[in-house]
């Protein structure tokens, strides 16, 4: 576990460097929306265009995978409801405070670290992940905020999630990289030289971005905050852990690997959608936070433990 800690200690020491820039002002809130956009919109897109390039659809879904990573991420999501509903939050609050027991960092994190620890392998499970969150979890919670602002299923619903998705970059290079793939033709290597040299960028970029966000972030209600990031950081993996190894059988590999995905922080575009409803934006801050810090000492244990 200690040789892990140590390869993960590079990965959070930037994003403590980002912290530090944040905090102090040397690296204002302006400037890291703009570091946040260029590796949203450019560094990650690139690198996850790469990814979906050299994969087909074959390699990347895998039933078994997705349906253990959604039974594991549903029974926390519905537990982390009941807890909820237990307090008399009501279903918008409750739904949000679900989003943050369930939905990690893969993007800006768990692309960027899992693929350079556990080796190209774990690329298509991780992406996977990354597509059940920003697909499905995404499009429950608008559902459910609608539902229950409304009293019924708007009309236009649809079309607001299908704009939702085309509008996020990580879900089109993802797309375009895997409609790639089907042609079974190489990159043009002046292209795929412009793609691996944009996204070695995101790594650096997207660990300096999320300290650089933290900064801005406020440790407040704690203990709902601490228990969300308990759900997400222990009862998370753990679910999800169970129901690759238990229920689907999963190959020991890419259980790790799910297991690790599902072990990763609060992902901070669920703060973006809380801002976004004008829902528990508190709460949700601080279990970003939380999360994020504590994770520097859960993450390598759960790595060195199911992914190794």
């Amino acid at each position: 576990m200690l040789a892990v800690f140590i390869q993960t200690l590079p990965f959070f020491a930037v994003i403590g460097l980002g912290f530090w820039a944040g905090k102090t002002r040397f690296f204002p809130a302006e400037a890291t929306a703009y570091l946040t956009k260029f590796v949203f919109y450019f560094a990650l897109s690139a690198m996850l265009f790469n990814f979906s390039a050299s994969m087909s659809m074959a390699e990347l879904f895998d039933p078994r995978v997705a349906l253990a990573y959604l039974l594991g991420s549903l029974a926390v999501y519905a537990l982390a409801l009941a807890v909820a509903f237990a307090r008399r939050r009501p279903l918008a609050e409750a739904a949000m405070e679900a989003q943050v027991a369930v939905i990690g960092n893969t993007g800006f994190l768990g692309v960027p670290m899992l693929v350079l620890l556990l080796g190209e392998a774990a690329a298509a499970t991780i992406i996977l992940v990354l597509a059940i969150d920003l697909v499905v979890f995404s499009t429950l919670l608008t559902v459910i905020v609608t539902l229950a602002r409304e009293g019924r299923i708007s009309p236009d619903l649809p079309r607001i999630i299908g704009m939702g998705l085309l509008k996020n970059p990580m879900i089109v290079a993802m797309v375009l990289g895997l409609a790639w793939s089907t042609t079974g033709l190489a990159l043009w290597e002046p292209v795929n030289a412009f793609l691996v040299l944009l996204g070695a960028a995101a790594t650096p970029g997207a660990l300096f971005a999320i300290g650089a966000s933290l900064a801005n972030n406020r440790a407040e209600r704690l203990s709902v905050a601490g228990w969300l990031s308990f759900a997400k950081l222990v009862l998370h993996p753990a679910a999800v852990g169970l129901a690759a190894i238990l229920l689907f059988e999963v190959e020991p590999f890419k259980a790790g690997v799910l297991i690790a995905a599902a072990a990763l922080p609060v992902a901070g575009n669920v703060y973006i959608l809380a801002q976004h409803f004008n829902i528990a934006v508190a709460r949700v801050s601080a279990a970003i936070l939380i999360s994020t810090a504590v994770s520097v000492a859960t993450l390598p244990a759960v790595i060195a433990l199911f992914a190794r």
